[in-house]
């Protein structure tokens, strides 16, 4: 048996990820734990339920990985606030101590959160590397095109190369400042939300607007190049040199300073939030044809933080030249946790790969799970009221009948998702066809933007029939956004009239596939709303304690954990805290 741990910290979206022989058998984000959105800190508590859910110690470990090399990161940071000094002396300072307490002692750190059980050497890979092996490895392909973008790794902000067998090779990149993630992320600030977590709201906002400033950022804030590369204008943004993204210069062409977050969203805000998702979309397209011309694979790759915008990977399906493309559920930083796990394994020891027809992440169910016991002993302590509904098939009728009234349902069942949105096993779900359910879900029990919009999530077998997705095509991680055939969705439907649409067969997720199964047979409608179990500002729900406390604190109608039911009408004070 060989165990490899591969780990994310230090930055955002802390990861646990433990491979047993190759396969993956758990993966777990730290903020699931700690119940601190996007938790940067070492990932203790993940690690923890990997090594338990293997049955294994620390000591056990064969190798334990780290998805990027701190040195390489301190020396683009020292070269960056050199190059502004003086400008950069108040960064420099707050960044300094976390460096020199934590990230340039790293295999002390990693050592000493493992208990000092594990005595083996240590390996780091860049930054990119580990986004393109969790790209590449669990995809089904035997050879592909890889692409990956984000803010930065190391030096890197987007790389370009190909997968083939057991083996990864990376031949081009673009080097920070110049970033794509770095420059969405600025106009995410400008409008603003938070960087590194708000991105997709932006990406939300953006059909409401009109794309009134794509020639004056392209004329002004950066150069695009025929093969999608870039370079960014650096007087208009203050990261290299500030804690801030943009600078009054950037200020001044748009006419005011950054929105206050939480103020009124402006016109302004969403024809910008129009205009750079416009920009982005060109220059992930772009970068999508001249990667091709280079590999001439009929297959693409992709991960890092750009390869979230769900909006520019449905055009690189629909108008890019690959037939197929994969996108790695974790593709932030968690997921390079997984990335240096298989990195190891397959491109280190050279093991073996056998591609599966789907892929190898196993529907990215991959987190923690509660016995039946174990939720009855956490809502007895609770005073909660509630049925055991041992029978799954009774389970599921009672479930979609609830829903088929119109009722808001949450729904923590099985293992959690490793990754950023919600698959089944910890959502919310409500019925598609009711016109004023995005109203009610987003003010009432998400607390969040009215104009965010819902996913639907579809039968596999039906998804023709309501969505426009390229045929043979799926959309298991919910990464891919088409337009709606139809006017009978109005709650999952956006403004622009598309969708983010969550595709659900037996072999992924067979129980939430019997769910929507039975939804169907009693309703003749094959679709639901899902949205993460999760209120603004919070991690999705990591317990049976958190489903129940978030379920009790808004206004959602029924819970389902595991095989307890229970309506909020039936609860002492029937209503939300």
């Amino acid at each position: 048996m060989t165990a490899i741990l591969g780990l994310s910290a230090f930055y955002h979206d802390s990861a646990a990820v433990l491979l047993i022989d190759g396969e993956i058998v758990a993966a777990a984000q730290e903020e699931r734990f700690t119940r601190k959105k996007h938790d940067a800190a070492f990932p203790i508590h993940a690690i923890e339920f990997c090594l338990q859910r293997a049955g294994i110690t620390a000591d056990e470990l064969d190798h334990v990985g780290f998805y990027e090399k701190p040195l390489l990161k301190f020396d683009r940071l020292l070269e960056t606030y050199l190059s502004f000094a003086p400008r950069g002396f108040r960064s420099f300072w707050k960044a300094m101590p976390a460096w020199m307490t934590e990230k340039l002692h790293l295999r002390r750190e990693i050592r000493r959160g493992l208990g000092n059980g594990f005595k083996r050497r240590i390996a780091f890979c860049h930054h990119h590397q580990s986004h393109a092996a969790s790209a590449f490895f669990p995809s089904p392909f035997d050879q592909a095109a890889i692409l990956t973008m984000d803010g930065v790794g190391e030096w890197a902000t987007t790389t370009m190369g190909v997968g083939q067998g057991n083996k990864i090779q990376l031949t081009d990149e673009i080097r920070f400042p110049h970033s794509l993630g770095l420059l969405y992320s600025a106009f995410t600030y400008y409008c603003g939300f938070r960087v590194n977590s708000g991105e997709y709201k932006l990406m939300g906002l953006a059909p409401y607007g009109q794309p009134k400033y794509v020639d004056v950022i392209k004329d002004r804030l950066l150069t695009i190049h025929e093969d999608g590369s870039f370079h960014l204008n650096l007087d208009y943004f203050g990261y290299c040199q500030s804690l801030r993204m943009t600078t009054p210069k950037f200020h001044r062409l748009f006419g005011r300073p950054p929105r206050q977050r939480d103020s009124e969203i402006e016109d302004l805000d969403r024809d910008l939030a129009a205009s750079i998702q416009v920009v982005t979309e060109e220059i992930v397209l772009r970068s999508a044809r001249h990667l091709y011309e280079k590999t001439k694979s009929s297959n693409l790759c992709l991960a890092g933080g750009v390869a979230l915008n769900c909006v520019a990977n449905g055009r690189v399906l629909r108008e890019g030249p690959f037939d197929s493309i994969w996108i790695q559920p974790a593709a932030g930083d968690a997921g390079g946790a997984l990335g240096v796990a298989q990195f190891i394994w397959h491109q280190l020891l050279d093991k073996p790969r056998q591609p599966t027809k789907n892929d190898s992440q196993r529907g990215s169910l991959l987190g923690p799970e509660s016995s039946s016991d174990q939720v009855q002993s956490v809502l007895d302590r609770q005073g909660a009221v509630y049925e055991v509904i041992s029978d799954p098939a009774e389970l599921d009728r009672r479930t979609a009948a609830l829903l088929a009234e119109g009722l808001v349902v949450g729904r923590y069942a099985g293992r959690a998702e490793f990754g950023p949105r919600a698959l089944g096993n910890r959502s919310i779900l409500g019925d598609p066809r009711c016109s004023d359910m995005q109203s009610t879900m987003n003010l009432k029990i998400k607390f969040r933007e009215s104009f965010r919009p819902f996913a639907p999530v579809v039968l596999l077998d039906h998804v023709g029939e309501f969505f426009d997705l390229a045929d043979g095509h799926t959309s298991p991680y919910m990464l891919l956004v088409c337009q709606t055939k139809t006017d009978a969705l109005p709650a999952v439907t956006h403004v622009d009239g598309s969708a983010r649409v969550q595709t659900v067969d037996k072999e992924k997720n067979p129980r939430f596939e019997a769910l929507l199964a039975e939804f169907h047979r009693q309703t003749g409608c094959p679709v639901l709303i899902n949205t993460s179990f999760n209120v603004r500002g919070e991690p999705i729900v990591g317990s049976p304690e958190d489903a129940f406390r978030c379920f009790m604190k808004t206004e959602m109608d029924a819970l389902v954990i595991e095989d307890c039911l229970l309506v909020k009408e039936g609860q002492r004070g029937g209503q939300a805290e």
